[in-house]
């Protein structure tokens, strides 16, 4: 293992008797978990193990999991809140312009005259376009909507976001 893990799902509880796990989806792309044998598991104490995924079957939003080596209701209270993490090669690629939401937190946001803004916290995602929040410690929360006539530039290796936004928007 040499890159970056990030984290695709989030097991919630155990399911029934059997070993089965219930699990959130943190991905787009729950159709990756037909083509992943045997995923990382980082449990909650931090320690890394790997278990190959016997079946899986996604019900009501959610992902229900039965892992090789996972027998028991017990067994499977032990992965409670693990998160299912892949390397970052093994990510679904994506669309040009498109980008996975942990590519853009960390992001310096900057204007076209140089006004730093603030860095991305978070993305939300309630209405027709996601939400960058950026972060100053002066000025504090922002959020600024991720479209291409506002976010000119995102340079995901150098962690910025080159905006221009409309007049006003800054003073919300």
């Amino acid at each position: 293992m040499s890159g970056e893990l990030i984290s695709v799902a989030r097991i919630v509880r155990p399911h029934g008797l059997h070993g089965e796990v219930v699990a959130d989806l943190l991905t787009d792309f729950p159709e990756r978990f037909e083509q992943l044998d045997a995923p990382l598991i980082r449990r909650t104490d931090g320690n890394l193990l790997t278990l190959k995924i016997e079946r899986s079957r996604l019900t009501a939003g959610r992902i229900v999991f039965k892992f090789a080596g996972v027998e028991s209701i017990d067994d499977a209270e032990q992965l409670r809140n693990a998160l299912l993490q892949v390397e970052r090669e093994q990510l679904v690629p994506l669309p040009a312009d498109t980008y996975y939401d942990f590519e853009l937190i960390g992001c310096q946001v900057t204007t076209g005259d140089g006004q730093r803004l603030g860095s991305v916290s978070n993305i939300q995602r309630y209405g027709a376009a996601p939400l960058l929040v950026v972060v100053d410690e002066e000025k504090g929360e922002r959020l600024i909507p991720l479209v291409q006539s506002i976010c000119r530039e995102i340079d995901i290796a150098g962690k910025r976001i080159l905006v221009e936004p409309p007049e006003g928007l800054l003073d919300l």
